[in-house]
This record gives structure tokens, sequence and C-alpha cells, in this order.
């Protein structure tokens, strides 16, 4: 693999850190390299098989449990928070709220250090006695630690296990994350990286556990956290709607949220995760695909593989708004069939069916600026492009 190359290259370059973890998973090949040492003070080397918290990539973890309790009708988007657990008792905070960062809540400095299976359970009490809310739910978008918390909380009510028992059960064990846990006696017991800052180790391994579901307490190796990757990679009902844009303040150099991922212009999915003295990230691109305007030679690479558009747009990547617009589409691969497309002019929020005649789809854009986004459907295969060109 290239990127393989190209970040081992760049690891001997760097030395920002003691140490660091790399991994590629690409078309069933998956390779992983390790730098530096695990903890300075005792020399101990990074290994391949090193684990290391995940920090904020956990807030994935967290939704994805969510979400299986959706599938299982266990929980719904839509209902009030307050149906399950009687505290936060903030008016018109629903599930959804605690999944795309508008719950509101503010809480990112509260640090309750309370530990057993009755963690989760004190922090959202004392939750309710301590901290308020920055907007009324729903409003705004503001990263918020506590809406995880209050989601990994609401999971032990739904499902009558601790936060940690489910994310064993339902998450470490089907997905192969098999080295994975969720505290340091279990993570001591192997290689195990610790922070650094400034070249020196970190006085403190982990937040307190009554952040475990925003991403305290989660560790697991490269190998681990390229396993749970896969699993948002595929087309079922959990990681397509993880995937899809839910909210987007279209501020500069911010990303749209689905649920959980952050999700870049590109369609790249994205979340970092820091602890003390340790930075991680996670980036899932659902394939590799390129789109090519027919007003340029410039070939930009998008998640998608087997459909390709070729709008005929500006340099700028800009069509013109109030017309139908020919967009040309073509497989390349075996099909049986021509693909269905559709079209949102909402990033992704809301589809509508685009006809495909002689392999072109007709756009009927609208009297405003917008940016169009792009679903093509193969098969059982469904592949979506958020913001493939602009509309002025």
């Amino acid at each position: 693999m290239d990127e393989i190359a190209d970040i081992s290259r760049l690891a001997a370059e760097f030395t920002e850190a003691p140490g660091l973890l790399a991994g590629v998973y690409r078309g069933g090949e998956q390779h992983v390299i390790a730098h530096g040492v695990a903890n300075a003070a005792t020399g101990a080397p990074m290994r391949a098989d090193t684990g290391f918290l995940f920090g904020s990539i956990t807030k994935i973890m967290t939704t994805t449990l969510v979400m299986r309790q959706v599938e299982h009708g266990l929980l719904r988007l839509d209902t009030p928070v307050a149906a399950h657990l009687p505290e936060p008792a903030i008016p018109g905070l629903r599930v959804e709220h605690l999944l795309n960062h508008t719950s509101g809540i503010d809480a990112d400095l509260f640090f309750p250090d309370e530990a057993g299976r009755d963690a989760l359970k004190i922090y959202v009490e004392r939750l309710a006695r301590e901290c308020g809310t920055l907007f009324p739910p729903g409003e705004y978008v503001s990263y918020a630690n506590g809406g995880m918390i209050v989601a990994g909380r609401l999971l032990e009510v739904v499902t009558g296990l601790t936060y940690d028992e489910l994310l064993a059960r339902d998450l470490f064990a089907p997905t192969g994350m098999t080295t994975a846990c969720t505290s340091a006696e279990q993570a001591i017991l192997r290689s195990t990286a610790i922070g650094h800052f400034q070249g020196r180790p970190t006085g403190m391994f982990m937040l307190p556990r009554t952040w475990g579901p925003a991403g305290a307490t989660p560790i697991g190796t490269i190998e681990d956290l390229l396993a749970f990757g896969r699993v948002h990679l595929g087309d079922d009902e959990t990681a397509t709607r993880m995937r899809t844009v839910t909210r987007d303040m279209g501020t500069p150099d911010i990303s749209a949220i689905g649920l959980g991922w952050l999700i870049r212009p590109d369609g790249v999915l994205t979340m970092t995760g820091a602890s003390p003295g340790g930075v991680a990230l996670l980036a899932a691109v659902t394939a590799s695909w390129t789109f090519t305007s027919a007003h340029t030679t410039v070939v930009t690479p998008l998640p998608l593989s087997a459909v390709v558009f070729t709008p005929a747009v500006t340099d700028a990547g800009i069509a013109p708004t109030g017309r139908e617009f020919p967009v040309p589409v073509r497989i390349d691969g075996p099909a049986t069939s021509s693909p269905q497309v559709e079209v949102s002019f909402d990033d992704g929020r809301t589809w509508q069916p685009a006809p495909v005649r002689h392999n072109t789809a007709i756009i009927r854009h609208p009297n405003r600026p917008a940016f169009v986004s792009l679903r093509a459907t193969t098969g059982t295969t469904t592949q979506t492009i958020i913001r493939a060109y602009d509309i002025r």
C-alpha cells in the first residue's frame, strides 16, 4: 500500500512524540506500523500490537450501540430522553440530540470521579444538579461530551447492562476487537502506550470512569480499531444512517455531523480522540472512486467505487440554478441494470429520484444556490457523494 510507505517515511521524520502507531485497511489488505517507544520512562518499544486509549473515537462506538438498540426496537431517535431517564430534565431533549452534538448540554469541564457499576448513574444525577445548557436542544451544534455520557447511561437503563458490559458483548466481541478492554487493570497485562507531554510521561493514564461513553476508558490496538472501522464500511442500516448528514451549520472549516461521525465535505468520516498526553484518529472512506468534471482535467478522489458521475460543471465545480441539468453516469465494473439515481439539495437529509435516460441522470436544479448531493443504487449497493457540485 502506498499509504503505508508514506506513513513510514513520515514516522521516521516525526519527532513531536516519543512514539506512534498507524494502520490502513483497504480492499482486504491490512498493514500496521509502529515507531518509537510506548513509554519514555521505561523505554518499552511501540509495537504493532501495543494498546492505546481510543479517546473520543469511543463516541462512534457509543453511537453504534445506541443505533443497535434502535434496530432492536428498544429506542427511537425521536423519543424524548425523559421517557427513559428522569434526569437531566431538559425540555425537548431527544435521543438524536445526544448523538449529533445538538443537546446543548454544558458539561465539558465536569469530571466527577466515581467508579463502580453506578458511575454513570451518579454522573447523570450530578449533571442535572450542577450543570446547565448552552441552548435549547436541536438549535445549534456544540460538541458535547456530556451528551454522549447521558447516551451511555441511557444504554444502561434500556439494556440492564453496564456500559462496559454492553461494549464488550455487543461491540468488541462481534466486530473482532479481540484485545479491546476498558480498564487499566486489563491493559497492564499487555503492551500498552501511555500519554506524554513534551516528551515526558503523563501522570494520569485515563480520565474518570464517569467519562467512559465519551472516551475515557476504552483501550485497544490498531487492529482492534481497524476492525471497528470496517463495520462502518458496510451498507447496513446502522452504518448508513450514521454516515448520513444530520446537521451542518455551514461554517467554514467545520465538518457536518452525521450520527457520531464528523463528515468532511468529500464524504470522509472522521473522529479524533484525546487522552491525557495522547491523540488518536479514525478515518473511514467507504470506497475509492474518481469524480472528473467534463470541463477540467483535474481528478479528485471521492468516496465511491462503481458509479461515476461526470457533470459539466465549471472549473470551480459550479453549475447553474433553475434548470434541468444532465449528468452523465456510468458504472465501472459489471452491472446487471442501470443505476437508480437520487438527488439531495440539503446535504443528504432528504432525497428525491432523478430519472436516468440513456446513461444520463436528469437533475432538476432549484431556483436558489445549493450544494447538490448524488446517490446511486446498483443492485444491493447504495453509494453516496455529499456535495458533488455547487449550483449558483
